[in-house]
């Protein structure tokens, strides 16, 4: 499936604020932990939890905040389909940046161990 522009004019303009609590919730009804979520965003975005409190405060786009991020040099491991979505084959930056933090957090909601999810072995 591929994006269109209006879907991916949509992923810029929404605020990570608006889905930070969801990704909080979606991990924690799974039983892992708020700092769990803090690790795989700071290894994949490198922002550490300070970071995070003022780009939330900010309300930052998508845009803004992944304009902002150090993407990890090894997000391009990151593969699967989230959201009917295959992350590999999505063409616009953003929108694959956006995929890549959906499918870590869905990883690690579904119980995947941390060294898997942050690519390491």
């Amino acid at each position: 499936m591929t994006t269109t522009t209006e879907h991916n004019e949509r992923i810029a303009k929404l605020t990570f604020a608006s889905v930070y609590p969801l990704y909080v919730v979606k991990v924690e009804k799974k039983g892992r932990t708020k700092e769990e979520l803090h690790q795989v965003i700071e290894w994949l975005t490198g922002f550490n939890e300070k970071d995070l409190r003022v780009l939330i405060d900010e309300n930052l786009s998508f845009e803004t905040f992944f304009q902002k991020a150090k993407l990890n040099s090894n997000a391009h491991l990151i593969t699967g389909v989230i959201c009917g979505y295959r992350v590999e084959e999505i063409t616009n930056p953003l929108t694959k940046q956006v995929r890549y933090l959906d499918k870590l957090v869905d990883e690690l909601a579904k119980g995947k161990k941390m060294d898997k999810i942050l690519r390491k072995a």
